[in-house]
C-alpha cells in the first residue's frame, strides 16, 4: 500500500509549500552529519560574484551536481581556490534557500585532491625551503676547473649510470669514478639516495658529485622532491651537479644543486670539461704568449738600438772627462780650505792656552804670589774678615804654611 491508497479521514493533513520546504530546511540544516561535510568532486564551474565565489562541484562520474558558494569574507583562508577542472575537497553546510526551493553548500574550506593536494605539497615545501636559502645562486659553489675524482649517485640498474661511463670516457678518459649505489624510485628511495650522498661525503676522495636518474613518469621522480634529498643535496660538502629525467623536468633537488644539467648525460658533459676542449685551450694560450713574448723581445730589441744611438751622440768619455776634472778641481778647493781652517784653528787654540795660562793661579803663584784660605778653605781676599789669632792656610809655589794672625791692618780707603 503507497501512501496514496490511504483513506481520506487517515491521511496527514496537507501542508502549504512554505510549510513543506520549511519542514525540509528543518531536516536538511538541523542534520548533524549535513552541518560540516567533507565533499569531494570536480569543479565544473565557477562564477566570481562581488558577495563571493560560486562554483558547481560535480561527481567525478560527471553526473552528479551540487551548488556551492565560498562567500567574500572566508575567501582569504582558503588554502585554495576552486577552479575548474581541478579535483578538490571541500568542508561545508548545506543550506537551504526557501525562496528558490533549492540548496547548496556553503564552503568553509577547499583542499587540493590527489595531483592538486601533491601540487600545493610541493608548492609549501618549496616556499620554505627557499626561505631558507637553500635555493639562493649565492649559496651556489663554482665547480672545480680539473676536477680528478667524479663521484656517481644512481641506480647501478639505471641507463643512466651507463651513460654517464661512457660520456666520461669519451669526453675526458683517465679521470677516476666512484659509484654510490642508491634507489632511485619508490617509498624506500629519499632514505636510500640520503645514505648514498652520506657515504661519497664520508669517502672524501671526490671532487664533484653527480646525482643521476633517467626519465620517467612524474610519480617515478618524486623522491627528488623529498626534503631529506634536498636538504642532503644542499648539505653535501662538495659541489653537487644533478641529471634528473628530461629537459623538462625540474625538482627540488635540482634547485638545491650547484649545478642543475637536466639529464644524466649533460651531467657527465657538465661536470668535467673535455680533454679536446682543454688541449685547445692550452694551445691558445701557448700562442698566445708566445706572441706577446715575441712582441716583448722586438720592443726590448728597439730600445737598446735607440739607446746604443744616444750614447754615440752624448760622447760619454768626453762628458765623464769633463765631470772628472771638475771633481779634482772641487777636491783641491775643499783640502785648501781644510788647511786654511785648520791652521786659523791651531792659532786660536794657542792664543786660548796663553791666555788661560795667565789666569791659573798656579802660575800666579809661581810668580812669588800666595793664597790664604781659612780654616774652612775659602779664600781671603779681605783683612777685615779675619780676627787675631785666627789660623790661616797659605799655599805657596812650594809647600803650605799654617800661619796664626798676629795683627790686623786695614787698608782705608780714601774717598
Amino acid at each position: 500500500m503507497t501512501p496514496f491508497d490511504l483513506p481520506l479521514a487517515t491521511a496527514p493533513a496537507p501542508l502549504s509549500v512554505a510549510g513543506l520546504v520549511d519542514y525540509i530546511k528543518a531536516l536538511l540544516e538541523e542534520d548533524a552529519i549535513l552541518k560540516q561535510i567533507w565533499v569531494v568532486g570536480e569543479v565544473s564551474s565557477t562564477n566570481n560574484h562581488a558577495k563571493g565565489l560560486f562554483f558547481n562541484l560535480t561527481d567525478l562520474d560527471g553526473k552528479t551536481t551540487i551548488n556551492c558558494v565560498a562567500w567574500r569574507s572566508q575567501l582569504t583562508r582558503l588554502t585554495t581556490l576552486p577552479a575548474v577542472g581541478e579535483q578538490v575537497t571541500v568542508l561545508g553546510t548545506v543550506k537551504v534557500y526557501p525562496q528558490r526551493s533549492s540548496y547548496q553548500l556553503t564552503v568553509w574550506q577547499v583542499l587540493p585532491t590527489g595531483d592538486g593536494l601533491k601540487a600545493l605539497r610541493y608548492r609549501q615545501l618549496k616556499e620554505r625551503l627557499a626561505a631558507e636559502g637553500l635555493f639562493d645562486p649565492e649559496f651556489k659553489r663554482p665547480l672545480p676547473a680539473l676536477p680528478q675524482t667524479i663521484a656517481v649517485v644512481s641506480s647501478p640498474q639505471a641507463a643512466a649510470w651507463g651513460d654517464i661511463q661512457r660520456s666520461l670516457r669519451q669526453h675526458h678518459s683517465g679521470l677516476r669514478i666512484l659509484f654510490s649505489p642508491a634507489i632511485v624510485q619508490g617509498e624506500s628511495a629519499p632514505d636510500s639516495i640520503v645514505e648514498a650522498i652520506q657515504r661519497v661525503a664520508k669517502d672524501g676522495r671526490a671532487d664533484v658529485l653527480i646525482l643521476a636518474r633517467g626519465g620517467g613518469a612524474t610519480e617515478d621522480l618524486e623522491c627528488f622532491d623529498d626534503e631529506r634529498v634536498v636538504r642532503a643535496v644542499a648539505n653535501c660538502p662538495i659541489p653537487v651537479v644533478t641529471g634528473i629525467g628530461h629537459q623538462r623536468d625540474e625538482s627540488l633537488a635540482d634547485l638545491a644543486a650547484d649545478v642543475c644539467a637536466h639529464t644524466p648525460t649533460a651531467a657527465a658533459l657538465t661536470a668535467v670539461p673535455a680533454l679536446a676542449e682543454l688541449w685547445g685551450s692550452h694551445r691558445e694560450r701557448a700562442e698566445c704568449l708566445r706572441a706577446v713574448v715575441t712582441q716583448y723581445l722586438v720592443t726590448a730589441e728597439e730600445d737598446t738600438q735607440r739607446l746604443g744611438q744616444r750614447i754615440q751622440r752624448l760622447r760619454l768619455d768626453q762628458h765623464l772627462e769633463q765631470q772628472r776634472a771638475q771633481l779634482n778641481q772641487m777636491k783641491a778647493r775643499l783640502t785648501h780650505g781644510v788647511q786654511v781652517e785648520l791652521r786659523r784653528a791651531s792659532d786660536r787654540g794657542r792664543a786660548l792656552h796663553d791666555h788661560l795660562m795667565t789666569l791659573d793661579p798656579a802660575t800666579v803663584i809661581q810668580r812669588g804670589y800666595a793664597l790664604v784660605r781659612d780654616s774652612g778653605g775659602e779664600l781671603v781676599t779681605d783683612a777685615a774678615t779675619v780676627t787675631p789669632n785666627q789660623p790661616l792656610k797659605v799655599q805657596l809655589a812650594k809647600g803650605q804654611l799654617t800661619v796664626q794672625v798676629m795683627e790686623i791692618q786695614v787698608e782705608q780707603i780714601s774717598e
